[in-house]
């Protein structure tokens, strides 16, 4: 995962650089850079691998300057060579970012057509590009900056120098987290606080939308439509500032909002977004050579491998049997012929997890795990690691972590669709096209449907008692909303597949139970509005979660409606797990719960 470093400083900002991306370096990244300027010219040094690469060239090649900016490199589009590294250049540009531009063709074709000649394979080049054709136009830098942000579709952190600008650096977010720290005399830019902890402690994070100009005793902070405003400057700790909550009011919420920038780390690891394709990511587990695949978790880990069931199935035409790992080690359940076991944990430590695997493992299965620790004993353990890039997680209710796990079985079940020949390549070009989606619209959704949440979490408060619904992968979500809901707020809560309303739990219906509907406008939405009507005929009250379409299709009285936007149905749970969490995330912080360490649970359940 990316990280971004900028200093304006006293003295030769190179080292100082480095070492504030090494701080960085538990993102995970595969190549690195810097750039500064001197005398008002720019210059910069890049390196393939990791920072001692990087180090030795600049050991054997120093660069000057007082003010620079730095940049460790997740590939995601182009190989992960020293020229594809950032920072990116072009005639007196500088340009590092994380996250992915969208249309990033659609801008190279435009700049081609214009007479550009691009030089990398990344999507980043095309900002350094866009700044540098309005540069040639007439526009000032900050007139560039500002219209090449209004061009851009996506999620993206950036720092950009100018040639000439001794003084300045601009950063930009929408989506992955930037923060600004305040010096004496100097300024910084970093993608994480801990960066600039051997700096400064006096730190303003940038909102999305957010773009900022940054001089040496002074910054000036725009929002999307270009009118200044202020942002709270706050104290970040001395020690680890990978786990501040910033301006959060706990981990938990802080999570939630580093979706959309975690599920693009993960999501860029097994696909190249450049060629439309699924990278290949592993030899060890091969889908076309197994006739069903095994998967075992617990938590929403479990709910996680429910939904990869339910897209292996639908696109691989792959038979998966899944459990939860607690009963799965227990079964002594036959394992004949070619198949494989996939099991999925945040810490890679879970006891019923890892006893289900050695489980496996004994039998002569080949053995896969889906784990956010690398370290971890289950990954450890493993034939084939699927890391998810979550970053640290430290509430104890799983929300980035669990959207970065179904992250990877989206792309899994991509791949494992074309090695089975169940997919056709513009097929795989049509599901990868709408997981680049999710970032940006994650990002959207989680400022969009706030405020109402919050509201609406003050009336859910007064329940004792809280029914979901939903079918298909909706009926997966109103599982995990259940159980958000119950870790978090202590609320009883249960999830029913919608169609199973009348063999028993109608008869708890009344106005005292509200019932949380999960139905976008899907090939189940027919089915589960007749469900809802069922609930309205019997005074239910409906919270009713759908999107666009479904909203105008349904005339029902509600006690709320939430609407998402219309999406591609491949992507839906991915977009609709934002409001189950927002939901009970807001509930319980009207209890006066505590959110982030619920009573009697652990982060990660080490023993039986």
């Amino acid at each position: 995962m990316c990280g971004i470093v900028a200093i304006i400083g006293k003295h030769r900002v190179a080292p100082l650089l480095v070492d504030a991306l090494k701080r960085l370096e538990y993102r995970g990244y595969d190549s690195a850079g810097v750039a500064t300027l001197q005398d008002g010219m720019l210059d910069r040094r890049r390196a393939e691998g990791k920072l001692v690469n990087l180090e030795k060239v600049l050991a054997e090649n120093p660069l000057g300057g007082t003010i620079g900016i730095g940049h460790t490199r997740w590939a995601t589009h182009g190989a992960p060579t020293e020229n594809n590294a950032h920072p990116h250049f072009c005639e007196g540009v500088a340009v590092v970012h994380n996250g992915i531009i969208e249309n990033f063709s659609e801008i190279r074709d435009q700049l081609t057509s214009a007479g550009a000649h691009f030089s990398t394979e990344t999507d980043t080049e095309v900002i350094a590009q866009l700044l540098a054709s309005l540069l040639r136009s007439g526009k000032t830098p900050k007139e560039a900056m500002q219209a090449t942000l209004s061009s851009l579709k996506g999620a993206y952190a950036l720092a950009v120098l100018f040639e000439g600008e001794n003084e300045q650096i601009m950063g930009a977010r929408n989506g992955p987290p930037l923060a600004i720290g305040h010096g004496d005399g100097e300024m910084f830019i970093g993608s994480d606080a801990i960066a600039l902890s051997p700096f400064t402690d006096d730190i303003t994070y940038l909102e999305d939308g957010d773009w900022a100009i940054l001089n040496r005793d002074h910054v000036e902070i725009f929002n999307a439509d270009g009118n200044t405003v202020q942002r709270p400057r706050s104290k970040a700790s001395s020690a680890y500032a990978q786990v501040e909550k910033g301006n959060y009011r706990h981990f938990m919420e802080k999570e939630i909002y580093e979706q959309p920038e975690v599920i693009s780390h993960t999501l860029t690891h097994y696909i190249d977004f450049a060629t439309g394709k699924v990278r290949e990511v592993s030899s060890q587990l091969d889908f076309a050579d197994i006739d069903s695949l095994k998967i075992a978790a617990c938590g929403s880990a479990y709910l996680a491998g429910q939904f990869g069931k339910n897209w292996l199935e639908r696109y691989a035409r792959l038979p998966v049997e899944i459990d939860v790992a607690s009963e799965f080690r227990y079964r002594e359940m036959p394992l004949p012929g070619r198949q494989a076991a996939l099991f999925v944990s945040q810490s890679g430590e879970t006891a019923d997890t890892l006893a289900s695997l050695r489980y496996c493992k004994n039998n002569g299965l080949r053995i896969g795990s889906i784990v956010n620790v690398r370290e971890s004993t289950i990954a450890r353990e493993s034939d084939v690691v699927f890391p998810t890039l979550a970053g640290p997680e430290i509430g104890v209710a799983s929300t980035k972590a669990l959207t970065c796990q179904m992250s990877v079985f989206a792309a899994l079940a991509i791949g494992a669709g074309r090695a089975r020949n169940t997919l056709s390549e513009a097929e795989e070009k049509d599901m990868v096209r709408s997981l680049s989606e999710v970032p940006r619209i994650t990002g959207s959704v989680l400022h969009q449907i706030q405020p109402q949440l919050e509201i609406l979490s003050r009336e859910l408060s007064k329940f004792h008692n809280v029914l979901y619904l939903g079918r298909g992968n909706n009926y997966t979500l109103a599982l995990e909303g259940a159980l958000k809901l119950k870790e978090i707020s202590y609320i009883h809560a249960e999830a029913y597949a919608a169609g199973e309303l009348k063999h028993g739990p109608i008869a708890l219906i009344d106005e005292n139970m509200p019932v949380i509907v999960i139905a976008p406008h899907d090939r189940h939405f027919e089915k589960t509005v007749s469900n809802m009507q069922e609930v309205a005929a019997r005074g239910g009250r409906i919270i009713f979660i759908t999107d666009e379409n479904g909203a105008r299709a349904s005339n029902l009285e509600t006690m709320a409606t939430i609407v998402l936007p219309n999406v591609d149905e491949f992507i839906m749970p991915l977009i609709f797990m934002l409001p189950i969490q927002l939901l009970a995330y807001h509930t319980a912080v009207f209890m006066g719960t505590d959110v982030d360490q619920p009573r009697n649970l652990a982060k990660s359940v080490t023993v039986e």
